[in-house]
């Protein structure tokens, strides 16, 4: 115990539990960060505020046996124990990110805890208030990074989805360029759903029209009734998937969604992490409902309109997106949101547009294909997916020190109560600007022009396991934030991540 308790002095051996978690990817690294930033919190908080506000006698250090004292006697207020509260801090927020990690590193906390008692540093009641600080730090910190609660956004269940079986009847658009570039997921979808049509995508060809070509010369030969074309799908990142739910709405078929990208943001809110996943439900026909957003604008070549199944932004927010996203492996989303945003405000330009007949200056402005979660702070997350409406935000920049109130907003967790931010939801909206400015649709720049109309599109059938079906209860359940992988048991597969 003596041991152990001088360890957790100035935190040592929380951040050597840091740097032993950092190591590996996901979870535990994320784990890692909130677990340092909680530390962090609870130790400012009680050592530098409550100890000084509330005085008090340690336990006399002439009671305890000789093998339990401390030799070195803390001489700072014994209320409450800066050791159980950076212990519980700790613990707690390793918890928030990975529960299997916490399960090791709880224990240790309790000891800690328990040794400031043994050794005669602290009172138990100072133990217990401690513990109870550093638990509300580290809970607090989901205000500024939140956590998802659920594997997957709600949607209403579709019950008359063709069944696929074997991939019968679906025409799959491959992109071996996503993800991992050393790996190339074609041979294993050929071997999954061997009845599929695959087709690949093409350097300088667009994703959509290549699909939407495969579509038409695949009914124009359905003289035999195995030829006709039940469903489209894609395999790859968001732009490729938003390619082949282009076609799916114009053709009026479900979509299939094989998340083989980098970060996959359209699948995780589907709920959808891997080929097995995939395989059932095409061979069941169980799928949902899932809106498809689009931007319509015109140009000197003419009128176009582009689908998008996450977000679309003017201004400065896929700078911001792409440096969160370089980030967000390392740090986390939240933390390298933060960071990205003071980074894009410092270099970023305002820009004036006309919203609801009313011009406003504006940093960016954000639209989400349906309302994004937290309200009133920094979008993370969809908790349903057949709304019909369109989350719109923006940070103004006709607001005096607009850039360093953001940053003082955002900090103090409440960009959501700040002039310079606003949000609405909405049907549709209609963007001018009286200069050509650019939009960005699912993280890729779509067209230049003065006006823009954002809608829902329409509404497609998307294919998805239902978790629930008696029949996959010996199936793998998809885990929160779990990295993505092809489930298969003849080789070893990369994974697609």
């Amino acid at each position: 115990m003596l041991h152990l308790t001088r360890s957790a002095n100035t935190g040592g051996l929380w951040l050597a539990v840091a740097a032993a978690l950092a190591l590996a990817p996901g979870p535990p690294r994320r784990a890692a960060l909130r677990g340092v930033i909680a530390l962090g919190g609870s130790s400012i908080l009680v050592n530098l505020v409550l100890k000084a506000l509330i005085p008090r006698r340690r336990p006399p250090a002439e009671l305890m046996p000789l093998g339990r004292r401390l030799v070195a006697a803390p001489v700072s207020s014994s209320f409450p124990s800066g050791h159980s509260a950076n212990a519980a801090a700790f613990a707690t927020a390793v918890a928030l990110e990975s529960p299997r990690a916490a399960l090791a590193v709880a224990p240790v906390a309790a000891a800690v805890a328990y040794s400031r008692v043994h050794t005669g540093a602290h009172w138990p009641s100072d133990v217990l208030v401690g513990a109870g600080v550093g638990t509300a730090v580290a809970l607090t910190t989901r205000r500024w990074w939140p956590i998802r609660e659920s594997d997957e956004a709600e949607a209403h269940a579709v019950h008359d989805a063709p069944i696929l079986a074997d991939g019968k009847g679906l025409v799959l658009l491959v992109n071996p360029r996503s993800g991992d570039s050393s790996y190339d997921p074609t041979a294993d979808i050929a071997e999954t759903l061997p009845a599929a049509t695959l087709v690949r995508t093409e350097p300088g060809r667009d994703a959509a029209e290549l699909l939407q070509q495969a579509v038409d010369t695949a009914a124009d030969t359905a003289d035999r009734a195995d030829a006709s074309v039940l469903a489209v799908g894609a395999a790859g990142g968001d732009g490729t998937i938003a390619a082949a739910a282009a076609v799916a709405i114009r053709n009026k078929l479900p979509l299939v969604v094989i998340p083989a990208g980098t970060l996959n943001h359209f699948a995780r809110d589907l709920g959808v992490y891997d080929l097995r996943e995939v395989a059932d439900a095409t061979g069941t026909g169980e799928a949902v409902e899932v809106d498809i957003a689009a931007v319509d604008f015109d140009t000197t070549d003419g009128h176009y309109t582009h689908h998008l199944i996450n977000t679309a932004s003017i201004g400065a927010y896929p700078e911001l997106v792409r440096l969160r996203e370089q980030w967000e492996d390392r740090w986390g989303k939240w933390p390298a949101f933060a960071a990205a945003l003071v980074v894009t405000l410092r270099r970023a330009q305002p820009i004036r547009l006309r919203i609801d007949d009313r011009w406003h200056d504006m940093w960016f402005l954000f639209i989400g294909n349906g309302p994004y979660h937290p309200h009133g702070a920094v979008p993370a997350f969809r908790s349903r997916l057949d709304e019909g409406l369109l989350d719109v935000r923006w940070l103004r920049a006709d607001v005096r020190f607009s850039r360093t109130r953001a940053v003082i907003a955002l900090m103090l967790a409440a960009i959501g109560h700040s002039r310079v931010y606003g949000e609405r939801q909405m049907h549709e909206l209609t963007v001018t600007s009286k200069i050509p400015v650019s939009v960005a649709a699912d993280g890729e720049v779509v067209g230049i022009a003065t006006s823009f109309r954002f809608s829902v599109a329409g509404r497609i059938p998307v294919y998805r396991r239902d978790e629930d079906n008696p029949r996959w209860e010996n199936r793998p359940r998809p885990q929160h934030r779990r990295p993505l992988s092809w489930l298969t048991d003849r080789r070893r597969r990369p994974s697609i991540r």
